[in-house]
């Protein structure tokens, strides 16, 4: 199982925790009782790691979709005999209210097989394995399914079909013909907590159709997009909404942890923690694709995790799903890796570097969240405030940058810029923030910085401002400068600077690298591949430069990646086109839902043409 294409993956989620599934029927990773729980499935890493499938014995051909509106996968194989269809969901618990969608999670995996047509023999194997997989459980049969105990884990399978026992697993063979199903549940609990009872079926059926109902809900109350790609964007809005967790409002990167960047390779980071500059990209990509009403949960999370920190030291850039600061990394040598490669990695090393561009992403998803943040509580304007004046007092100082390179700190072009929107978005907030007395400092720094990046960061010899200051390196994210405002997308130097990202950036797909990557840049092996996340910003500057033929067509590059059930890794192999990274990865789903919108703004000022439907009435840029 740890070999299959990554983009053969579908996404499960309660907005607590994940799991992960393959289009040959088996549940390959599951994480709970949150997203950065230690895993109980985890095939998708290691074949020892724990697994739950069903499928025929037959060889099985799969169409896979998401029932229209919701995160519930269907899959429909089809076999010699019959055809038959797996419905599956974690289960958002009992509330009707979609803006609590995940309140208070039972964590039951739900998977209901029913034959459609003909007849069909199955086969169901449960073979858990708590803790990253150090774990055998005891797996014994109970009155309507079994249970396994090991570690802190308990597990109740639910299930009619008569079991036979194996070594910390149980399995089943069973016959449907046209018409019938068979409902099973996972359900999972710790030991501190009452063991879960065995679920009727008529139980799990209600429970499986309950989370349609509630994301639907939640859709219709939220998703007010009309415009091109309108259901891609509304499913994109959907997974960043199931990548996020609903006791604090944190939004995780990805559902996976060392999907590598290069096959084989040593490119691989656990990515199921709170990233600050993900997370505020997240809110403005939901605001877009889903009206965020999350927006102050989110705040009311980082300021709690982070705020105290300012204006003394920096803000850290990631956190646990609760506010956890302390992330420290460790190899699981034990597991081989999908594909082999390895090393296999929890928790992530980046969380004590100091970035200095989240000021800027957090000040400028407030400015665009104002109405709905303000007016501020004193405890967040005066993080909001803090944000800004760190950003005055450390945007001279060399740091990691955007992506995290672990070599020397540098002077990077996007971290200065950033610093930049933070100081230019707090003056615009100044009268909510209570800092007008402020004003006229930040707005002096806002200078000395848009001075510096306009001397230090261009090259003239390549005609295109580069990754860091005095560098030769060309970065993507040089194409923020148009997106957040710092010059026009028509400045001769921003089109001489998307010109020269199209040279020497961009792969035979048509998509973008983030950089020239290398152990002579970032200090690690191989080359990574190429970025969608930075494909969508090349088609939004396009966009804005009213160069629309040419933004539609490096977005169409891009969704051409989408996989069956619309969902995007990380990267792109530039030699295969597979998908890489982990999965599915929230800055690509942002991506592409802030692409589409600057597109379609930018097709409505050509056009003249409405593109958009109540909720949705300004541009995110």
């Amino acid at each position: 199982m740890s070999d299959l294409p990554i983009g053969g993956h579908a996404l499960l989620s309660d907005r607590r925790s994940a799991a992960i599934v393959t289009n040959d029927g088996c549940v390959a990773w599951f994480c709970a009782p949150r997203f950065d729980s230690p895993s109980v499935f985890a095939t998708l890493l290691d074949d020892d790691a724990g697994h739950w499938w069903i499928r025929s014995a037959e060889p099985m051909s799969v169409e896979r979709e998401y029932v229209a509106e919701t995160m519930v996968l269907r899959s429909t194989y089809g076999t010699e005999g019959g055809t038959f269809e797996i419905v599956e969901a974690l289960d958002v618990g009992p509330s009707r209210d979609p803006h609590a969608l995940g309140e208070a999670a039972p964590h039951s995996l739900i998977r209901i097989a029913r034959c459609v047509s003909g007849a069909v023999e199955l086969e169901m194997e449960f073979r858990p394995r708590p803790g990253y997989g150090t774990v055998v459980p005891h797996v014994e049969r109970v009155v309507g399914g079994a249970r396994a105990r090991g570690g802190d884990a308990v597990m109740t399978l639910s299930t009619r079909v008569g079991l036979d026992d194996g070594d910390g697993l149980v399995r089943a063979r069973f016959r449907l013909e046209a018409g019938q199903s068979e409902a099973m549940a996972v359900r999972f609990t710790t030991t501190a907590e009452p063991e879960p009872r065995v679920l009727e079926e008529d139980e799990i059926e209600a429970a499986l159709e309950a989370t349609a109902e509630g994301w639907r809900a939640w859709s219709r109350l939220h998703q007010h997009y009309r415009g091109p790609w309108m259901e891609l964007v509304h499913h994109s809005g959907r997974v960043l909404q199931a990548l996020s967790y609903q006791p604090t409002g944190a939004i995780i990167a990805a559902a996976t942890t060392s999907l590598p960047e290069v096959v084989g390779g040593e490119r691989n980071w656990d990515y199921r923690y709170a990233w600050v500059r993900d997370a505020s990209f997240t809110l403005r990509a939901l605001w877009v694709a889903a009206c965020p009403d999350e927006a102050n949960q989110f705040f009311e999370y980082v300021t709690m995790a982070g705020g105290a920190a300012l204006p003394s030291s920096h803000l850290q850039i990631v956190f646990g799903v609760e506010g956890e600061r302390e992330l420290t990394e460790r190899d699981l040598p034990h597991w081989s890796g999908w594909r082999g490669s390895a090393p296999v990695r929890i928790g992530n090393g980046a969380w004590d570097q100091a970035q200095l561009d989240v000021y800027g992403e957090l000040l400028d998803a407030a400015r665009l969240l104002e109405r709905t943040l303000a007016p501020f509580d004193p405890e967040l304007r005066r993080f909001l405030v803090d944000l800004a004046e760190t950003a005055a007092d450390r945007w001279q100082r060399p740091d990691h940058g955007i992506w995290e390179i672990r070599g020397e700190p540098r002077h990077y072009l996007f971290s200065k810029l950033m610093c930049w929107v933070a100081l230019e978005r707090a003056i615009a907030m100044a009268e909510s923030l209570e800092a007008t007395d402020r004003v006229d400092g930040w707005r002096r720094t806002a200078e000395e910085i848009r001075a510096a990046i306009l001397t230090d960061g261009w090259n003239e010899r390549l005609g295109a401002f580069t990754q860091s200051f005095g560098s030769d390196d060309l970065d993507a994210s040089a194409l923020m400068l148009p997106l957040v405002g710092f010059l026009p997308a028509d400045d001769a130097r921003v089109r001489s600077t998307v010109d020269a990202v199209r040279a020497g950036l961009v792969d035979d797909h048509g998509l973008v690298r983030r950089y020239d990557s290398g152990r002579s840049v970032d200090r690690l092996d191989g080359h990574e591949g190429s970025f969608l996340l930075c494909t969508f910003w090349l088609a939004r500057v396009l966009a804005e430069g009213d160069r629309l033929d040419e933004a539609r067509e490096v977005f169409e590059r891009a969704i051409a990646f989408v996989n069956d059930v619309g969902l995007l890794a990380e990267e792109v192999d530039p030699s295969t086109g597979e998908l890489l990274g982990n999965f599915p990865q929230a800055f690509s789903h942002v991506g592409l839902v802030n692409a589409a919108w600057s597109i379609a703004q930018a097709e409505e000022r050509a056009y003249g043409a409405a593109t958009h439907g109540p909720g949705v009435a300004e541009s995110p840029g």
